[in-house]
């Protein structure tokens, strides 16, 4: 029983570990997508408030907001 439980913990830590981290490889398409864009700098800028929201949410803990957040920058950016 004890291995059992020893076994489901570890892949459970692993997967959040890494989940977690998709979120600085996202970070990363972003940034180099803003850097090649040519969209306005209004749509630049929402795009940016999207980028910054993701990072503070993966600084946070909140994983799954910070994916969903940039992977909307990246579609906004096309």
């Amino acid at each position: 029983m004890k291995k059992t439980l020893i076994v489901f913990f570890s892949f459970l830590l692993i997967s959040s570990t890494s989940y977690a981290g998709s979120c600085p490889a996202l970070l990363k398409q972003v940034d180099a997508k803003i850097s090649e864009s040519k969209l306005s700098a209004d749509k630049l800028k929402a795009i940016k408030t999207l980028r910054d929201s993701g990072e503070k949410a993966h600084n946070d803990g909140k994983h799954s907001d910070s994916e969903k957040l940039l992977n909307q920058a990246l579609k906004d950016l096309g």
